[in-house]
């Protein structure tokens, strides 16, 4: 054949004793455990091919909202320790949250296991390409053998010594002729594919070449070669990440241990059905969580706690060993003229100290560019554009989110759900399990987002449990079956949310709108801007009909800020998720109704200077809240904005004249331009040429007239703003 299998005999496994620098710990109720990597123990570990000894069996699984699970096994521990299945994904997490609980005391030495090499150290300590890049085949793993003792397997025995050279032809270049039968059903010659050639220097001093098709096997006779090739596979598959491992800990303890660490699971999802009864004022919440098990591990008799809570947690690059960089130290004199260090140079060394760097991006002592950090805050940023009415924060007439306030307390960061009965669920299964089963009040509504929508079916839900119930979708179901579906907000307990889920066709609405009025409170000059603070008044009459025999409360969404009151209606309620006021009118059944809302926002108005209209100026000097200080303010910075806007239209006559003047000029400078190629018409364009001088002449002074006028008008504008700045000078008082 042409191609041969590489056979590894994976020898030098890691025997697994105990490492002479374990660290003993006092004996308490909870220790974070020390680690111990098993490479700095003599070389020696665990590896997952061996009989992982004892599995200590899974208890219990706490899965978070943030994607991690928190894992429990618990049991009694023996000398030989104790084994924790992992994949290789896992570990980093498992070994910096590892955690060792214990009633009656225990004594930890550490935790063994086998190292996890990143695929950059695989690489370099295998012989293989530094490139991440390049892939590894049949002819790089021959090339990374170079140089080592190794046994050659071929048809007439097995030839034993040290691999020269790994040499490559192409097919059409090699002494075998290309069999023509190999073309048959083939319209078009395949293209030739590689040879490979190996050099042998044999036990007796002997050098054998050696073609790939007359090889069997290549076998390195050392172990440790063996096992730093087949470290490299299993690193540079791309399922390496699900290659199982198994965490040994060494520990002694009399009284059974348990056992608990962090590892990245799936996020568990809420689904509920709520059940709403005929009197449309109490509803039931069946909660459901979907739960996935992602591992190779069957989860058997364990118990399942949901936590409805986000505990922040992090990747952090651990269980890979990491090296330091050191400096290439050069002598002060240049010594040698002969070849050094077997054909290599200091380049040669010195790039292969960037193996590592080349493939997850300079990692030193853990941290790469590019990579999180610890400890770093998320700086928030505000700001966006300035809107021209908002809500103002220098007058209060009311607030209608304090309505609706949760009346409930969370009383921490985490609640967490313990199901029932445990669990049983095979590896990688999924399954729907119950969480939660409570009575909730509820209150059916027809909801309206404005006058100009159709009514929505609706309810108000309060979570009357002590638990704080995850957000997820919802189905709704009625006494006549299934009403609509729709996303359940989070809530805590005491906390009321809304839920629309299908159209209402029993109950319309029409509203009459009238102009509303304003009523200045106060006026402020900040930063360049004429802040003013008031009181816009509303008259809303609403008609309402209700086809359905029973009654209906009607809840309407207003467009009103939060800093606002609101009269006329039978209550009012806070859409938290929605930052929204609600007004809440009862409509008889098979009736109609009219109600009057009227409604009072506090408002302010934010314009800058040089927007400012002479009108609205004349129109806030005649507010009757005004001292005189502010009433001389305003007349004075209405005759400097007077003056600028004069300016402004001088500017613009000045911009159109200078705009005119170069359009002549253009025109008279082509027609010089056509006069010089026709030849010998200097008198003719002797006027021209006056012309255009005279034109340049009046240009300037159209410049600087426009100039001159942008200068003045911003000079009045500064001036506009020093007299409105005195509008938030307090006057002082008469002794």
């Amino acid at each position: 054949m042409e191609h041969a299998l590489v056979g590894l005999a994976a020898s030098g496994t890691l025997s697994g004793r105990r490492c002479p620098s374990g660290v003993m710990l006092a004996t308490r109720a909870l220790w974070v455990v020390p680690i111990l990597l098993s490479m700095g123990c003599g070389g020696s570990g665990l590896r997952s091919a061996e009989a992982p000894g004892r599995v200590l069996p899974l208890r219990t699984v706490r899965l978070y909202e943030t994607g991690v699970g928190y894992f429990e096994r618990s049991g009694p521990v023996s000398r030989d320790g104790e084994s924790l299945p992992l994949p290789t994904a896992h570990i980093d997490d498992a070994l910096k949250t590892l955690v060792v609980l214990s009633q009656g005391g225990a004594r930890v030495a550490g935790v063994e296991f086998e190292s996890v090499v990143s695929r950059g150290l695989a690489r370099s300590l295998a012989g293989l390409p530094d490139d991440p890049e390049q892939a590894v085949g049949y002819l790089e793993v021959l090339e990374s053998l170079r140089g080592l003792a190794v046994t050659i397997e071929t048809a007439e025995g097995e030839l034993r010594g040290t691999l020269v050279e790994v040499s490559e032809a192409r097919r059409d270049e090699a002494d075998e002729p290309r069999d023509d039968a190999e073309l048959e059903g083939h319209e078009k010659p395949r293209a030739p594919w590689p040879s490979i050639r190996l050099t042998l220097l044999d036990e007796a001093g002997g050098v054998r070449r050696l073609s790939a098709g007359d090889i069997e096997a290549v076998r390195p006779t050392d172990p440790h070669a063996a096992e730093r090739l087949g470290s490299a596979v299993t690193a540079l598959s791309d399922r390496s990440a699900r290659v199982r491992h198994h965490l040994r800990v060494l520990a002694q303890s009399a009284e059974p241990v348990r056992l608990g660490y962090i590892a990245e699971t799936p996020v568990w999802r809420a689904t509920y059905r709520l059940l709403l009864d005929p009197t449309g004022n109490r509803g039931r919440l069946q909660g459901w969580a979907l739960v996935h098990n992602d591992t190779d591990e069957a989860w058997s008799n364990i118990t399942v706690e949901l936590v409805n809570g986000r505990p922040d947690s992090f990747l952090f690059p651990l269980a890979a060993p990491r090296y330091s960089r050191r400096p290439l130290a050069e002598p002060a004199d240049y010594l040698s003229t002969v070849p050094q260090l077997a054909e290599t140079t200091a380049d040669d060394m010195w790039s292969g100290f960037g193996i590592e760097g080349g493939v997850e991006g300079g990692v030193v002592g853990g941290f790469g560019a590019g990579h999180g950090r610890l400890g770093g805050s998320h700086a928030s940023e505000g700001g966006g554009a300035d809107a021209s009415t908002r809500e103002s924060d220098s007058i209060s007439i009311g607030n209608l989110a304090e309505i609706a306030q949760a009346s409930g307390v969370e009383q921490g960061a985490l609640f967490s759900y313990r199901l029932a009965d445990r669990v049983d669920l095979r590896a990688h299964g999924s399954a729907l399990l119950p969480f939660t089963d409570q009575a909730l009040e509820t209150v059916r509504l027809t909801w309206f987002d404005g006058a100009e929508s159709a009514g929505r079916s609706a309810a108000r839900v309060r979570n009357t449990t002590a638990q704080t119930l995850p957000a997820g979708p919802v189905a709704i179901y009625e006494s006549s079956g299934f009403a609509g579906e729709t996303a359940l907000p989070r809530l805590k307990p005491g906390q009321a949310g809304f839920v629309r889920f299908g159209v209402d066709l029993d109950v319309e609405l029409e509203l009459e709108r009238s102009e509303p009025t304003e009523r200045l409170q106060a006026l402020e000059f900040h930063n360049g801007r004429l802040r003013e603070h008031f009181v816009r008044a509303h008259q809303r009459r609403y008609r309402f009909l209700n086809r359905s025999a029973t009654s209906r409360f009607v809840c309407l969404a207003l467009d009103v800020v939060n800093n606002a009151r609101v009269e006329g209606a039978d209550s009012l309620d806070y859409d938290e998720a929605e930052k929204r006021p609600l007004a809440v009118v009862r409509v008889p059944g098979k009736g109609r109704l009219e109600r009057t809302l009227t409604i009072d926002e506090a408002l302010e108005r934010s314009t800058r200077v040089d927007k400012l209209s002479l009108e609205r100026l004349k129109t806030l000097a005649t507010a009757d809240i005004l001292t005189p200080a502010q009433r001389t303010a305003l007349a004075a910075a209405t005759s400097a904005l007077a003056s600028a806007h004069d300016l402004a239209r001088q500017k613009e006559a000045a911009a159109a004249e200078t705009k005119r003047i170069e359009a002549d000029l253009e025109r008279l400078r082509q027609h010089l331009a056509a006069l010089g190629e026709g030849g010998g018409a200097s008198a003719a364009a002797a006027p021209l040429v006056h012309r255009v001088l005279t034109l340049e002449d009046a240009l300037a002074r159209a410049r600087q007239k426009a100039d001159d006028a942008e200068a003045q008008r911003t000079a009045a504008i500064e001036a506009a703003s020093l007299e409105l700045a005195k509008l938030t000078v307090r006057e002082e008082k008469a002794p």
